[in-house]
């Protein structure tokens, strides 16, 4: 997608052949539109390209401030396809559909909208301040971040340095209800869903603050504002997470619900005193994105096979281990999603309750009010339970509770943070849990990790140096035979060569010889040697597998596993 207003504007003398270039080695590591890089280097305003635009494509200048749009015509284009190409529809008369554009530059725009809405097309030109207001309206999207960013450094919200300052609370308060600051918040978090991200964190330190989403298990900068905005973008979200504002010496935990568009998006609040200044981290639960088809998570074959049998079997206990991050609740989920039916009372103990789900007696576990898991756990087993999902085993009582469960008619599922499925026995022994109840109760371990597979829109055949297959446990000369992919780094990817993630897995039934093995006292290396006899593959073998299909590097594959 590239622009032509440079170029048009270069020969229509509007602007300078040197005002051309600052433009253009602006554009490299700005970030921003065209039309925000002008404005900010004071060369043209956003009204004169508008008027600049209009008259040299032969078009109307809109003004779409107060301007009501039909519900029926805003869905005629996605929310995604609107921002990426800064255009908005206006209305449809017959078969015209009248869309308003920041840069009619682009060619292909129009032809798409063609395409898309099965209508003919009349545009107009709008001001890139216009769109950003209309899609806020329209499709509760907010602008980009640099672009509130733009506005703000002009001094809008000068007024909270201020009165942080004099500790006044109720000016702090009007202070962070001031519209930049809940733009940027909301912009923040309306970019983070869009991409997909998992988690939120906004760092202060001694002269910034730093602000980075989680993205397919990976930590990205995507702003750095103003220092002096730290208190009011951590007290606006403590207030929208019902937090004490004046508190600022202790962890404080909270929730915000809000609706972004059409869908409606859960964040779990973390706040934690550092010497420089609360850090927050939010969590982002977006129902949407939840994938419950065990089909759909990568696992092999035989371990897919072996995984449902172990969880449709009318007790025992199934164990996923891994560390945190790695998918374990939503493998749970999915567990219980297959399982539960009318026909069976299914009770979950959670700390805290992810995501909600109809069919499910969910408990939030709460340990400030005596509601631990053992307790949550003892309760269940006095309300006639089917199917029973502990959050996590974290301690002997726990452990044996669930196991007497487990031993006694009930299907019990639950999370433990192990390295591999076999070191899961040795934990649980060395919880204290005797070796005769582990051997009797556990039907299956498996353990998991979630590896970054590569952007299918930037996916290219790699060379492979020797040395890394190596590295990596590969034998070279059976490695060579085999095609390696990279991702060369695009918009769809925001350039780091990755887009999604899928599940590895390392899936240990525990079959008789298993069983004896645990009586017996056998080391984890032992049951991992019997297990792989047995059909198990490891995480490393898996993570192998994948990247020799295709769908993910070798250096993710040492990022996740480890040396071979």
């Amino acid at each position: 997608m590239e622009s032509r207003i440079p170029k048009l504007l270069l020969n229509a003398k509007l602007i300078t052949e040197d005002q051309y270039k600052g433009l253009m080695s602006q554009q490299k590591h700005s970030g921003n539109s065209i039309i925000t890089d002008l404005a900010k280097m004071g060369v043209l305003s956003e009204a004169h390209v508008a008027k600049f635009l209009a008259s040299y494509f032969n078009l109307k200048v809109a003004d779409l401030d107060g301007l009501e749009i039909p519900e029926d015509v805003v869905k005629i284009l996605s929310p995604e396809f609107v921002q990426k190409y800064s255009v908005v529809p206006l209305k449809r008369t017959g078969r015209i559909l009248t869309v308003a554009m920041v840069d009619p530059s682009i060619d292909f725009i129009i032809e798409d909208i063609k395409f898309i809405s099965g209508f003919d097309v009349d545009a107009v030109v709008i001001t890139e301040n216009a769109f950003l207001r209309t899609i806020e309206r329209c499709y509760k999207l907010s602008g980009t971040l640099d672009k509130i960013l733009q506005d703000m450094d002009e001094g809008s919200v000068e007024l909270i340095k201020d009165v942080e300052d004099d500790g006044d609370l109720s000016a702090i308060k009007d202070a962070i209800e001031e519209a930049p600051i809940v733009k940027l918040v909301d912009g923040l978090i309306a970019d983070a869903v869009k991409q997909e991200a998992s988690d939120i964190h906004i760092e202060p330190y001694e002269k910034t603050l730093r602000i980075r989403i989680r993205i397919d298990g990976v930590l990205q900068q995507v702003m750095s504002p103003p220092n002096h905005l730290k208190g009011a973008i951590i007290s606006r979200l403590k207030i929208m997470s019902n937090l004490d504002i004046a508190e600022k010496r202790v962890p404080q935990d909270g929730h915000i619900k809000m609706k972004l568009g059409d869908k409606t998006v859960d964040l779990r609040v973390s706040t934690l005193p550092t010497v420089f200044g609360e850090k927050v981290v939010l969590r982002i639960l977006d129902k949407s994105n939840l994938t419950l088809d065990l089909a759909k998570f990568g696992f092999e074959e035989k371990a897919l096979n072996d995984f449902q049998k172990a969880i449709t079997l009318p007790y025992g206990m199934v164990l996923v281990t891994g560390p945190t991050g790695s998918g374990k609740t939503t493998t749970l989920y999915s567990a219980l999603a297959l399982v539960n039916t009318e026909s069976v009372n299914t009770m979950t103990a959670e700390d805290p309750v992810e995501y909600h789900f109809d069919g499910m007696n969910q408990v939030p576990v709460r340990d400030d009010i005596g509601l631990s898991f053992a307790t949550a756990l003892k309760a269940f087993l006095r309300q006639d339970p089917d199917i029973i999902m502990i959050g996590e085993i974290r301690d002997l009582e726990t452990g044996s509770i669930a196991i007497r469960a487990a031993l006694t008619g009930h299907l019990v599922l639950s999370t433990l943070h192990t390295n591999s499925a076999a070191a899961t026995v040795s934990r649980l022994i060395d919880m204290g849990i005797e070796p005769f109840l582990v051997s009797s109760s556990v039907n299956l371990i498996m353990a998991q990790r979630l590896m970054r597979k590569i952007c299918g829109n930037c996916k290219a055949q790699t060379d492979v140096h020797p040395e890394m297959l190596r590295e990596v446990g590969i034998d070279e000369k059976e490695g060579m035979t085999h095609k390696y992919y990279k991702g060369k780094g695009c918009s769809e990817c925001s350039g780091t060569g990755y887009r999604g993630r899928t599940g590895i897995y390392e899936v240990m039934p525990i079959s008789p010889t298993l069983r004896r093995m645990i009586l017996e006292g056998a080391s984890t290396t032992d049951m991992e040697e019997q297990s792989a006899r047995e059909g198990m593959l490891t995480l490393h073998q898996t993570a192998i597998s994948k990247c020799q299909m295709g769908l993910t590097t070798l250096e993710e594959v040492l990022r996740v596993t480890g040396e071979g």
